[in-house]
């Protein structure tokens, strides 16, 4: 076994594939964890026979990195329809890919929602996006995904109602300012494979890794204060020197040159609630109207056999939980129908998904490299996805290992 020793933040999954890719190859590391777990940003609560996962999480099936790194078969995916349920007073329609679903083809072609040119530009899109290299979609120009839809020739009615809630939901802003190359990419990986979670969880996720690792490499509740050169500093006043350090996460709360380049983060609220019945039963997304608070939501599948509804608010607003609550439970009596009962379970998450302007697919190893011994990783440096978090966890440790084995970082 290599003898340097080699630390890495933060034990989110850019953190736990780098720590996968240096066992792989014998090298010493130690994983320091702020936080009770592994995860990051995937969590999942359990509680009386029910699970919350921390806000709408879902996995493509699709993303090259988790093709390489997890066992899908293992995760027990429960599977999303291909497409959304869209409510307005009381009336539901649906839009999905008939490619994927035959039974989607009816309904989307005479929904109430945009024109028939609309649908078939919806299905034109996803052919084109999916014959689409990941380098041409990341080497195309930017601009907003809202610019580049209505470049494309959607009306604005499809836009308000169909694009808007559903891409709000992933991208967790509701202007759709997010770059058109994000855009790409994940109508890319819609189209590609299956959009699903795990039985146990979003948390399933990262304890698959994580169940592939030396538990002793892996140090828990211990917060990072500063790092100065090869030192980490503890803020238990413990600190340790390192070969080299991998920080995972946002660099700029350790590195005090890097204090005025802090990742900007978007918010969301997550509530469970439990509800009389399901009105319906195939597991789709359901989206509600423009000026709803409510954005998306979906039928949590659970093995309580309770129909708990899994809620999503991304619009910012100044009303207090019992408020807000109310404010809910008003919109889907009006909108979908469905009467709420108890709320079970509620999230604000203050830090949901890094903001970015420009975004790239991954970080080449030679760009992880921050110092002659720090090195970066983490969703933030590339794009707001489970894909880059892996992939550029990989880059930084295959960098180091190329930077102690032959001198130099290649490409």
């Amino acid at each position: 076994m290599n003898t340097k020793e080699i630390a890495i933040i933060g034990a989110g999954m850019s953190g736990l594939i780098a720590a996968q890719n240096l066992e792989e190859k014998g090298y010493n590391y130690t994983v320091y964890e702020s936080t009770d777990r592994v995860g990051g940003r995937l969590k999942t609560d359990y509680r009386d026979g029910l699970q919350f996962d921390h806000g709408f999480q879902i996995l493509m099936t699709a993303y090259p990195a988790v093709q390489k790194y997890l066992d899908l078969d293992l995760l027990n995916l429960e599977k999303f329809i291909s497409g959304a349920k869209i409510f307005k007073n009381q009336k539901i329609e649906t839009i999905g890919d008939p490619r994927q679903d035959i039974s989607l083809a009816l309904p989307t072609l005479t929904a109430d929602i945009g024109s028939f040119s609309d649908k078939l530009k919806v299905l034109k899109l996803s052919q084109e996006v999916k014959k689409k290299s990941l380098d041409d979609i990341f080497l195309a120009e930017e601009k907003t995904t809202y610019k580049y839809l209505t470049e494309y020739g959607f009306s604005k009615e499809i836009i308000d109602r169909f694009f808007k809630p559903f891409f709000s939901g992933i991208f967790l802003e509701e202007d759709l300012e997010t770059s058109s190359r994000h855009f790409e990419f994940v109508y890319k990986m819609f189209s590609s494979g299956n959009v699903a979670i795990p039985k146990k969880g979003i948390q399933a996720i990262p304890n698959q890794i994580y169940a592939k690792l030396k538990r002793e490499n892996i140090e828990f509740n211990k917060k990072v204060s500063l790092i100065k050169n090869q030192t980490v500093y503890f803020e238990n006043g413990d600190q340790k020197s390192f070969d080299y350090i991998i920080i995972a996460t946002d660099a700029s709360r350790f590195i005090s040159n890097l204090r005025k380049q802090a990742v900007e983060w978007y918010e969301v609220e997550n509530f469970y609630f439990k509800v009389e019945k399901r009105i319906y039963k195939k597991n789709f997304i359901g989206l509600m109207p423009k000026e709803s608070l409510v954005n998306n939501f979906n039928y949590c599948n659970l093995s309580s056999n309770e129909d708990v509804l899994s809620v999503s608010v991304v619009r910012q607003h100044n009303f207090s939980q019992p408020q807000l609550i109310e404010k809910i439970k008003d919109e889907f009596e009006k909108h979908a129908g469905i009467t709420i009962n108890e709320c079970v379970k509620h999230y604000k998450i203050s830090q949901a998904l890094p903001k970015m302007v420009s975004v790239n697919y991954m970080m080449p190893k030679t760009e992880t490299q921050l110092t002659d011994y720090i090195f970066l990783a983490g969703d933030h440096l590339s794009n707001a996805s489970l894909n880059a978090a892996m992939l550029n966890g990989e880059s930084a440790a295959q960098a180091i290992i190329q930077k102690i084995e032959n001198g130099i970082i290649n490409t």
